[in-house]
């Protein structure tokens, strides 16, 4: 399809609503540039259309590719994100120099194929560079935030050749807005390619068909340890994993659990039915601890991130921002792979705390941990532990004990009633549909069952009684024990 029927059929609002749902609720910033001074705004995602239509195409004005909870386009206010992207700075590499938008995206589509990178949906002109953006099947929820942060960082990583930004990856970037000019070079932005469906639409992928391709360990490789992991949690007290920069599985999990860990913070607030004055740089210093620990953000970004939940905690406090700063200097030694040694131990230099003392801390109380995720005593990990096994088994076709003695007993019953009437083991088998063995070893437990306890002679202070039931092969059998 040419760029110029391209253009046509995608116009700033047909861009946009390629990732964004107007019919959804929640907000999205633009960002336009007012004579130098760069101004943000934020609007329900219903107004979109309106606003968008609004912009002055003759300005530098720039959207975010995300959807927030509240008029706030920092992170911890996510709500849903619907596509990857990477800001590509071609005009920065020397191989990319006189070429002209449309064969910049055929560099781009190369380069994908050679890296194993499905072909992005949607390449948009910059006016100087390329913006890749790859669709998703549907928007992804907040929680699976950890993950998306992954495939970005890793799909960045993958496109440095092109120049991908390192700096444009997190979920509050805005992006150039379609049909507006670029002032740095005059250009206007444009959409210059579409990776149509059989049905003309943009091909959307399914964002677990992505992670696979791009994160360094499969999906049910990542589900597998996790489960190691619970397990090991019930044998001693559950522990944030260090979320370094190894860009490994470990790395993936400890970012995955401070966000939990932040997730569940803000749940305890609710609870409460918020968080009294004497509380709340408590809770704003930890939370930003855990989403700095997450990945989600970083120390440029901070005080940004700082505000916005503070203003979560209560909309009229003013925090002192001086109290951070031990944190922005742990975020800044983190973000550079500095280790702290302790017990000999590794970890990052930001907080990574036990959960006992979080909920010491905080004073969680056993009905409020019931409602959270991750801040839970070890009795509760192992209590959640035990009905995650059951549910498991019962899935996989195992029943509950008294169920099973139930239909091992009515067994007894069927081969005693068929032996009364005269038949043959080995017939009583063939209509049982059970082995010769099995059938020997109802009719053994029937007698027991019928007479269980014997007494020795008087003399004999030992006893014979029925005591417990033996599985063997699949079928149960009541097994004898002697006892003083």
């Amino acid at each position: 399809m040419a760029a110029d029927q391209q253009l046509s059929l995608f116009d700033r609002d047909e861009e946009a609503r390629a990732y964004h749902d107007p019919e959804q609720a929640g907000f999205f910033s633009i960002l336009v540039n007012a004579k130098g001074d760069k101004r943000q705004s934020s609007h329900r995602l219903i107004d979109m259309p309106t606003v968008l239509g609004l912009i002055d195409k003759n300005r530098d004005a720039w959207m975010t590719q995300a959807e927030f909870i509240r008029p706030n386009r920092r992170v911890v206010n996510l709500a849903r994100v619907g596509l990857l992207f990477a800001d590509l700075d071609t005009y920065r590499k020397p191989w990319a120099s006189g070429r002209t938008p449309e064969q910049l995206v055929e560099s781009v589509l190369y380069h994908c194929t050679q890296e194993g990178i499905p072909p992005p949906s949607i390449l948009v002109f910059s006016g100087r560079g390329i913006q890749a953006k790859w669709l998703l099947e549907g928007a992804l929820p907040r929680q699976a935030l950890p993950r998306w942060n992954a495939c970005q960082r890793y799909l960045i990583d993958r496109l440095a050749h092109l120049g991908a930004d390192r700096q444009a990856k997190d979920a509050s970037r805005v992006l150039r807005v379609v049909q507006t000019v670029n002032e740095k070079s005059g250009e206007i932005c444009r959409v210059v390619h579409v990776e149509n469906e059989p049905n003309s639409q943009p091909v959307r992928y399914n964002f677990e068909y992505m992670a696979e391709i791009l994160l360094p360990v499969a999906r049910w490789t990542i589900e597998q340890q996790r489960q190691e992991r619970e397990e090991r949690a019930i044998r001693r007290q559950l522990k944030l994993l260090p979320g370094d920069k190894t860009d490994n599985l470990r790395g993936f999990s400890g970012r995955q659990l401070a966000w939990h860990r932040l997730e569940d913070l803000r749940t305890l607030a609710e609870l409460r039915g918020g968080i009294q004055e004497g509380e709340r740089m408590q809770h704003l210093f930890w939370r930003l601890n855990f989403l700095l620990l997450s990945g989600a953000t970083n120390s440029k970004l901070m005080y940004y991130e700082a505000k916005a939940l503070a203003k979560e905690l209560d909309p009229n406090w003013q925090e002192n921002s001086k109290e951070l700063m031990t944190l922005y200097s742990k975020a800044k030694a983190y973000e550079a792979g500095e280790k702290v040694s302790f017990g000999g131990r590794e970890y990052p230099p930001l907080y990574t705390p036990r959960n006992d003392m979080l909920i010491d801390l905080f004073s969680i109380t056993d009905q409020e941990q019931a409602q959270l995720r991750t801040l839970i005593s070890k009795s509760m990990a192992a209590e959640r532990h035990r009905e995650r096994e059951k549910a498991r088994r019962r899935a996989s076709g195992a029943v509950d004990r008294e169920t099973y003695l139930q239909t091992a007993s009515a067994k007894q019953a069927q081969a005693q009633s068929l032996r009364e009437q005269g038949l043959s083991v080995r017939a009583i088998a063939v209509q049982m549909g059970v082995s010769v063995g099995a059938v020997s070893g109802y009719l053994k437990a029937a007698k027991i069952v019928q007479s269980p306890c014997v007494l020795q002679p008087a003399a004999s202070t030992t006893k014979e009684c029925s005591k417990s039931v033996r599985i063997t092969n699949g079928e149960a059998f009541a097994e004898g024990r002697f006892f003083e």
